[in-house]
């Protein structure tokens, strides 16, 4: 199932995507034990999406690519490395990337997201799976000069608009076997498989479940591979992962918003 979020009248909706055509899905599929379709709504061409979900908590990780191309960076580490990303951060496909005043460089990080479907505490890896709901596009977008002048990432990457998600939940995605490429204005700047992550998607949930409670909607960022790189005001970043489709956002600084 590809689930999305987007207008009706107004008004958030879940709906369910079945190749270019749109379908209501009656309840909330993160508390309904079944998930029936409703009425036909139209193509997607025809909708206003809207992010995928609504998190509590956006949970990023860093350094988690096996990739030669990342020789000379920091070695991967023994512990995944987690830092936050707040609810107010997040925005949809389409939705523009606002390049903040009180920053000169803004960088582009496609990712794996993972997306928590129940009440998660303390789990193993092996029955992880049982508390994702499904996995989307992100970028995990960072002010890389206030991340190095303050050693800290909470106000780099915790920005306005610095979470585009989307363009659906994938739910039944294998995260280990998919095709990443992120492209800025239709130039390939990285691209890979999400089997070289360090940490998988269930070791993920597993470690992060024993620090803190994870609810449905909450987001984990699972890490960007080689080539991330600086954005300029009206740039077009596009993420596309294989099974979720292509996450687009253009690029406007603050001052011309």
């Amino acid at each position: 199932m590809k689930l999305i979020r987007f207008l009706q009248n107004g008004r958030p909706a879940y709906g369910v995507l079945h190749g270019a055509d749109v379908y209501t899905l009656e309840g909330n599929p993160f508390t309904s034990t079944s998930h029936e379709l409703g009425l036909l709504v139209g193509s997607m061409k025809e909708i206003v999406l809207l992010p995928p979900c609504v998190p509590t908590k956006i949970i990023a990780v860093g350094l988690n690519y096996r990739n030669p191309a990342q020789e000379g960076l920091p070695a991967v580490p023994e512990e995944p490395i987690i830092s936050f990303k707040p609810p107010s951060s997040v925005i949809g496909t389409g939705e523009a990337i606002v390049w903040p005043r009180m920053s000169t460089r803004i960088d582009f990080e496609g990712e794996l997201a993972v997306i928590i479907g129940r009440n998660t505490r303390n789990v193993s890896p092996a029955h992880a799976r049982e508390y994702i709901f499904g996995f989307t596009c992100s970028n995990d977008v960072t002010a890389r000069d206030v991340q190095r002048r303050e050693g800290q990432w909470a106000k780099a990457k915790g920005f306005d608009t610095f979470c585009p998600l989307g363009p659906c939940i994938a739910t039944d995605l294998d995260p280990a076997k998919c095709q990443l490429i992120t492209r800025v204005n239709g130039e390939t700047r990285q691209a890979t498989s999400t089997g070289l992550l360090h940490f998988s998607a269930c070791d993920l949930v597993s470690y992060i479940s024993k620090i803190m409670t994870l609810v449905p909607g909450d987001v984990i960022l699972t890490g960007t591979p080689a080539g991330s790189g600086p954005l300029k005001d009206g740039d077009v970043v596009e993420v596309e992962i294989e099974g979720v489709g292509t996450l687009r956002n253009p690029v406007r600084a603050e001052s011309s918003v």
